[in-house]
This record gives structure tokens, sequence and C-alpha cells, in this order.
């Protein structure tokens, strides 16, 4: 499970440090059985993101069964995708 305050908290980190390998480290230390991951933000298709943040959105990922997958379930939730939103990601 992860919580909506927990995700506050990711996402102002991450918006402060950046999202790279060493930010993906520091966090799966900060927050031990949550899966993290990066990606841009174009690379995920037709989802919503869990939180909006400046430069970042965060989506949430369920990993109970064999396939992982984006949910909006806090309560399922297993880890988190931090997608870096670059200018070509912004829609006009």
């Amino acid at each position: 499970m992860i919580t909506p305050y927990q995700l506050d908290d990711i996402a102002e980190w991450a918006e402060t440090h950046g999202v790279d390998d060493a930010a993906l480290s520091y966090l799966r230390q900060a927050y031990p059985g949550v899966h993290f991951t990066q990606c841009l933000d174009d690379d995920i298709n037709h989802a919503e993101p869990a939180l909006q943040g400046a430069g970042i959105n965060l989506y949430l990922v369920d990993g109970r069964q064999h396939c992982l997958r984006l949910t909006d379930d806090f309560e399922n939730a297993t880890g988190i995708v931090l997608a870096v939103v670059t200018e070509d990601c912004v829609e006009s």
C-alpha cells in the first residue's frame, strides 16, 4: 500500500532532486518494499497520473499478479513510476 501522503513526499523530493539512477536508489532505501521506475511521461499511454507535479507525473503500479499494471488504487499499489514531463510531452 502506498499512501497519498507518501506520493506527495516522493513527488516533492523528485522535483527537487531530479529523477536518475541515484534518485531511484535513494527512494528505494527510503521506501523499502516499494518498487520505483522511471520513464518519460509520453511513454505512458491511456493512463491518468495519480499525481501531477512540476515536470514529473507519478503513476501507481499494481504488481500483485504476474504482470505489472498501472492502477489508481492506493490500497493495492506496490510501486511508483516517476514519469518525467518534457516539453515534447506537453499537449498544446
